[in-house]
Order: structure tokens, then sequence, then C-alpha cells
């Protein structure tokens, strides 16, 4: 029993010290992680389960080389911040894998990219022919970011001269019937505007799922379903 919780404790703490190591790294998914913070992450779970997996090892034996990783990345950050001959080694630079419509075959070799997985790209993008691409980055997080010729870029709503209605920001009320009531004076309403809207939409409060209003005053309203 007393193992039990030694373990039980040790789970808890490693948990919340991963939690708050990958906190200070930022909210990245996992595409668009730097080579270094690929390497944390990697290193961290391997590291954070080492008191665990041995019990009879105190803890510290887990966070100290956890804290030291977590230093050394930070410490990489400052560096590639910097010093731009650091953040071309430690993190590349960006690749031109099309250029005018061709593509750079010599930069996808060095690349490791096929010509699958560059088609694969673009379609993701809604891009289906290379040559109507202007330029095609791989950047140093791995994403392919596509610029067009201009004669293939989707139409914007400036240059036929129309003016759309900005709908504002989004601020979330209701969710799954609770009310959100820090979210109310951001909104610019208050208790008593959302009991009206409830009354003018003739349902309770927990048969909401959400009810959403835009800065603008336009309000999106759902449902739940029914089970």
């Amino acid at each position: 029993m007393k193992e039990l919780l030694s373990i039980s404790v040790k789970t808890v703490v490693v948990f919340a010290s991963l939690l708050l190591c990958m906190r200070v790294l930022g909210k990245r998914q996992l595409g668009e992680l730097e080579l270094s913070e690929l390497v944390v992450s990697v290193l961290a779970a391997d590291l954070a389960a080492v008191p665990l997996q041995a019990p009879e090892l105190p803890l510290r034996f887990g966070l100290v080389p956890l804290a030291v990783l977590f230093l050394c990345e930070m410490l990489v950050s400052v560096l590639t911040m910097k010093s731009i001959a650091a953040r071309r080694w430690l993190c590349g630079k960006p690749c031109f894998l099309i250029r005018d419509g061709v593509i750079c075959q010599a930069e996808m070799r060095r690349c490791r990219f096929t010509v699958d997985e560059l088609t694969e790209e673009l379609r993701s993008k809604d891009v289906s022919d290379p040559a109507t691409v202007r330029y095609a980055v791989l950047e140093t997080d791995g994403t392919l970011n596509v610029v067009l010729y201009p004669e293939h870029r989707p139409v914007s709503a400036g240059q036929l001269g129309l003016v759309p209605e900005d709908e504002g920001y989004p601020v979330v009320l209701i969710e799954d019937g609770a009310v959100k009531k820090e979210n109310l004076r951001p909104a610019g309403v208050d208790e008593a505007w959302l009991k009206a809207e409830l009354r003018r939409r003739r349902c309770r409060l927990r048969q909401v799922y959400a009810l959403i209003r835009f800065t603008s005053g336009k309000v999106y309203f759902a449902l739940k379903d029914k089970r």
C-alpha cells in the first residue's frame, strides 16, 4: 500500500512538472516544433519515466535531469534569437521547393522530399498544378508555404470593390448549458440580456449547447442534440 501511494505521488509530481515544462515551450502543434523542441519533448518523456519505472530511485533522479533539459532548451532559444548564425545552424533555413512554377530538384533531394509528398502538401492548400505556384517554401518547422501567381490567386472582396460586414470577435456566453459569466462583460452584455435572449428563443439554459455573441452584435445559437 505504501509503495502504491509513493508511485501515485511521484506520478502526479512528474505529470505536473511535465505540464509546466511544456507550457514554457509555448502552444505549438507537434508539426510546428523546431528541432530542439522536438528533441526536448522526446527526451522529457523518457527522463520523467525513470523514477516511475524504478520505484527505489528518488524522485529527484527524474526531476533534476528534466529541469536541466529545459534549461538547455531555453538557452538554445535565447541563442537562436540573438544569433543569426546559431539560428541557421540549429534550426536550418527555409528551402525553395518550387520557384517560378518549376520544381527545384536539387532542393527536393537535399530535403529528402518526394514528388508525392510535395503534391500532397499542395493539395492540402487547394493547389493541383505546380506550374501555378510562384514559390513553395519549406519552412524550418516543416510546414510548406505556397505563393501562387497573381492570376491564380482567389479573388478577394477588396479586388471586387466590396466591403464585407465585419462580424467582430466571437465570445462564448453559454457552453453545454452553463453560462460563462467571465465573458459577459467582454461581450458587452449582462445576465438580463442573456435571459431575454433565451426567452426570445423560447428555450431553457440547460437546453443550449452553445451561444456565441460577436462584438458586432451577431449571435450564433445551437441547441443540444436530443438523445
